[in-house]
């Protein structure tokens, strides 16, 4: 397996069959976006009627590619899948992405059966099929039909949905989310979320998996890679198809086994698995994870120039299970350095209005530099007395070298939103309010008490 997937994600050599001249289709697309994304590979076109496509050689077949492929992308109608896979086999190909819908998930199981016996008979690993394809960006490799301009960076998104999967890679490049990769897994005939789970734990360039899933055909793989993955990098899942209508979507979706939602709470939470309750949390998520920075422990200090902002921070954190301590005497004395007579020093830690860019960055370094502190939650409220691209420019400056994990809330206009942008560009974790930035840090919590303690 570990062979047949660093074809997929670190190919040498890439044929895309059915590759197409005309822009808009699927074929023209995932040429253009290998092509334009800055693959460095060999790139060999295939379509019988084409002799060159986007100033690249075509190929009339498989066999006329001259040397070995490694990697095939196939979008070819489905009943011409199998006999391509034969041809695989004599170019020495180790994995295929099949980009192909036709096969169980509308019923034509049998089909799907026939590429898979040949594909093992040839000893090709396949992804899909029914799938958009794969991106691996420390590769530049973008076999997909999605956006081409995905930002590098060190999450893994492997993904049931087709078209959920190609909209959150454009969300990710709005939101400045870097991915270190994408795998649309599709129908999972042969490679599953385990498989994947397995190579992602030893790839240096990934920190943390978020998987999106409608249901899982080999529980008990799944959890024992899960488990075994939860202790070097964190795993998200957004599990779809909790309601009773909800499975059996899912099950006509993509044909999943979607099973009991209780089964699958229990044995997620077994495995140390991080389950999501939506799209916007799993990213949220994944953005805090992406630093793995590890807190110690849940003991939080709240930094903030607004008081209303601390106690809704507070009530989140005490709903989230982190711990609002009472700072001891000593830190109390080095926070009210940075604030005037009226401010507080019990934490949350209420700079005030009147606080700049230079008694957030004094507050925040006395925060790391604390050992009762094993996380720090920052927040801000615009006024006319700071300009938030200074405090964005601190906190960036702050959290890259701090050892311990900060979140960060930012309110207010248009400033505040240039802000955010400078502080996503820079890999902070940011969020527009309390409960998102708390709901972050406790996901980090979980998973390091987790990581610490793996019978909890």
């Amino acid at each position: 397996m570990t062979e047949a997937l660093e074809s997929v994600f670190k190919p040498k050599s890439v044929a895309i069959i059915g590759a197409s001249r005309s822009p808009g289709k699927i074929g023209y697309e995932i040429l253009r976006n290998i092509k334009e994304y800055g693959y460095k590979g060999k790139i060999y076109p295939v379509n019988p009627a084409a002799d060159e496509i986007l100033d690249i050689k075509c190929y009339h077949s498989v066999l006329d590619v001259p040397g070995t492929i490694d990697l095939a992308i196939i979008s070819i109608p489905a009943k011409f899948v199998p006999p391509v896979i034969d041809q695989l086999a004599e170019k020495g190909t180790k994995a295929a992405v099949v980009i192909s819908s036709g096969f169980s998930e509308v019923g034509n199981k049998e089909l799907e059966e026939d590429l898979i016996r040949r594909a093992r008979r040839a000893g090709i690993r396949i992804i899909g099929p029914n799938v958009f394809g794969v991106l691996y960006s420390p590769t530049r490799l973008n076999a997909t039909f999605g956006p081409r301009d995905v930002r590098p960076g060190n999450i893994a998104f492997i993904t049931q949905s087709g078209a959920l999967g190609i909209a959150l890679m454009g969300w990710t490049v709005t939101e400045k989310i870097g991915l270190s990769a994408v795998v649309s897994v599709g129908n999972k005939a042969d490679i599953d979320d385990s498989d994947l789970l397995s190579w992602f734990r030893k790839d240096e360039n990934t920190n943390v998996v978020l998987i999106y899933m409608e249901g899982i055909a080999d529980g008990r793989k799944f959890m024992q890679e899960a488990r075994l993955t939860t202790q070097f990098k964190p795993i998200i899942v957004l599990k779809a198809g909790r309601s009773k209508k909800g499975m059996v979507a899912a099950s006509s979706h993509t044909g999943s086994m979607a099973g009991s939602d209780v089964v699958y709470s229990a044995s997620f939470k077994q495995a140390g698995v991080l389950r999501a309750e939506n799209l916007e949390q799993a990213f949220d998520w994944a953005l805090a994870f992406s630093a793995l920075k590890i807190p110690k422990g849940r003991r939080v200090v709240i930094v903030t120039n607004g008081g209303g902002v601390g106690v809704m921070a507070t009530d989140s954190c005490e709903a989230a299970g982190l711990e609002v301590f009472d700072p001891p005497e000593d830190l109390r004395k080095e926070f009210k350095r940075y604030m005037p007579e009226f401010g507080s020093a019990r934490n949350p830690i209420d700079l005030t209005g009147m606080a700049t860019h230079e008694e957030f960055r004094g507050a925040l370094r006395t925060a790391i530099k604390h050992k009762a502190v094993d996380c720090i939650i920052a927040l801000y409220c615009e006024t006319a007395v700071s300009d938030p691209i200074k405090i964005a420019d601190v906190v960036t400056e702050v959290f890259h070298t701090s050892s311990k994990p900060i979140t960060v809330t930012m309110i207010g206009g248009e400033n505040v939103s240039q802000a955010m942008a400078l502080l996503k560009e820079h890999g902070v974790p940011v969020y527009p309010d309390t409960e998102r930035a708390v709901s972050a840090m406790a996901a980090l919590v979980r998973w390091a008490e987790r990581r610490s303690h793996p019978t909890m």
